[in-house]
């Protein structure tokens, strides 16, 4: 049975290119931090790790993790399979860890709606403009102009769900947007005082998609 002393689970979700992957790095190196490592279809792209960055599997073994319901939630995100196994992120929950998530709007709208008994706090995150998240994913794919167009194809569609989330943060510079998160995450265990504007970060929002 779920506890005071349980760990939180915080989300980190984003449209590809925005940042989340390396702002869950960051927070990770914090103490009781930990990130809840997902699996995957998909084949490892240069410099992951398997078992650290992701666990790597065929389809089949990932349809049979589907099969037991040994998931907590699971997507299909360009064309590959994404998902987090249930127990591990449990048992580090009732052990007073904190549990990251670098997961899309998919995976955090099915652990909401999961309802468990655990403090959830979730973030969407932004680039400043969509010249730069351009800018950002021609780096990432090395000049690959079909994955490239893919990926900001998909943004218009993957913002619209930034209204679900907790909180919106724009990665503007990689530093100011991890304390930004830092500071909204004490806020809330804390019972703090929060630094947020909903109105700014709708404006933003109907910029990126105008």
């Amino acid at each position: 049975m779920p506890t005071n002393k349980d760990g939180v689970m915080i989300i980190l979700s984003s449209p590809s290119g925005a940042g989340k992957t390396t702002l869950v790095g960051l927070l990770s190196q914090r103490p009781n931090f930990e990130i809840s490592i997902s699996h995957t279809t998909r084949e490892p792209r240069k410099n992951e790790i398997q078992n650290k960055d992701y666990y790597f599997v065929s389809e089949k073994e990932f349809k049979r993790l589907i099969g037991n319901e040994e998931f907590l939630e699971y997507a299909k995100v360009f064309n590959n399979l994404y998902g987090t196994t249930r127990t591990p992120v449990i048992e580090r929950l009732n052990k007073g860890k904190n549990v990251l998530f670098d997961i899309d709007w998919q995976g955090a709208d099915q652990i909401k709606n999961k309802k468990l008994d655990y403090r959830l706090i979730t973030f969407f995150i932004l680039p400043p403009s969509k010249q730069i998240l351009l800018e950002r994913l021609s780096h990432r794919h090395m000049g690959d102009k079909t994955m490239v167009e893919q990926r900001m194809n998909q943004f218009s569609y993957d913002v619209l769900h930034w209204i679900n989330y907790d909180y919106v943060v724009i990665n503007d510079t990689l530093n100011n947007c991890f304390l930004k998160i830092l500071n909204l995450i004490d806020a809330e265990l804390n019972n703090g005082s929060k630094d947020y504007d909903k109105d700014f970060i709708r404006k933003h929002v109907e910029k990126l998609t105008s």
